[in-house]
């Protein structure tokens, strides 16, 4: 049975594809590890186990309220552990410039359940709430700022973006012509401007109507693609040779800036295909260890429907 965490006033936590994780990671006993997206610890408790009660745990989050799971964690994972509060990408860097390496890394992506659940964060259009969405509650712009301040046209970029929603227009006119009368402040109330703007057969369409403006505006508030652009360099740098890094994303978007990133630092020499002999000396930095995405198991979504849009994907430094 695998480990878990105490967590603090909370319902538990299931970590995703978390057999798939710990088999791609193959930590032994003695590495360094690292979960660079913490949140509630329900990956650090299984991939710390396997390290035996010997070696070092690194655990990274912006979100300062995840330190009492840390802390909860700590106590029961048998190794020598430490909380870094940050940007990923940030952490890593600083890491590896100060001569700390690792052997496993892993990227869980996204919104985290400790987070979804609490609804103070904003993050749901499920209950009403302050229109927050904030990772970092110390950061300066909040999706109601973003919805009220950025202009209609910017609004329309951003749904079509980070949502791929098809009423972009109708939803960023509708926002408008609220917000001229009044500030839009709660989760609520956009909802309700969304459901208002949007046909009537796309209400009951596929999800909640919604679920892709909320996901654009969370992703333009904490900037979430530039920071895992930032953040997978940073972690081949920090990575030993032959350290592997496991990257779960949650929708297309971040799956093809993962997909690429491997592709790309994979295929060595980058010559023309007619020059006979290579001349940029470029090798492969990393190996894939899946060609295809992975996808939770039937079993998996049974038990844990939030898991249905995650994909994993995993390589091995040369």
């Amino acid at each position: 049975m695998l480990p878990s965490v105490l967590q603090p006033n909370e319902t538990d936590h299931v970590p995703v594809l978390a057999e798939e994780v710990r088999e791609l990671l193959s930590i032994e006993r003695g590495q360094t590890v690292v979960d660079a997206t913490f949140g509630a610890g329900g990956h650090a408790a299984i991939l710390a186990s396997d390290l035996k009660g010997d070696g070092r745990f690194i655990a990274i989050d912006r979100d300062p309220t995840v330190r009492p799971y840390f802390e909860g964690f700590k106590r029961h994972a048998g190794v020598q552990s430490r909380f870094l509060r940050g940007e990923a990408s940030v952490v890593l860097d600083q890491l590896a410039e100060n001569g700390v390496h690792a052997d496993a890394i892993l990227l869980d992506l996204g919104v985290s359940s400790m987070q979804l659940d609490r609804p103070e964060r904003g993050f749901s259009y499920a209950s009403d709430a302050p229109l927050d969405m904030r990772m970092d509650p110390t950061a300066e712009l909040t999706a109601a700022e973003l919805v009220n301040e950025a202009s209609e046209r910017e609004l329309i970029t951003i749904f079509r973006k980070y949502g791929e929603e098809r009423y972009a227009k109708q939803i960023a006119r509708a926002i408008g012509r609220r917000r001229r009368k009044q500030p839009i402040e709660r989760t609520g109330d956009l909802v309700d401007i969304i459901r208002s703007a949007i046909p009537a057969p796309a209400r009951f369409g596929d999800g909640h109507p919604a679920k892709r403006v909320f996901q654009a505006l969370r992703i333009a508030v904490n900037d979430e693609l530039g920071e895992l652009e930032e953040a997978l360099p940073a972690a081949l740098e920090m990575l030993r040779p032959g350290g592997r890094l496991a990257v779960i994303a949650f929708h297309s978007l971040e799956d093809r800036i993962v997909k690429r990133f491997f592709q790309r630092l994979e295929r060595g020499c980058v010559c023309p295909p007619d020059f006979p002999v290579c001349v940029c000396g470029r090798e492969p930095e990393l190996r894939r260890l899946n060609r295809k995405a992975i996808r939770p198991s039937a079993h998996e979504l049974a038990h844990n429907p939030r898991a249905a849009s995650a994909r994993l994907r995993a390589a091995q430094k040369a």
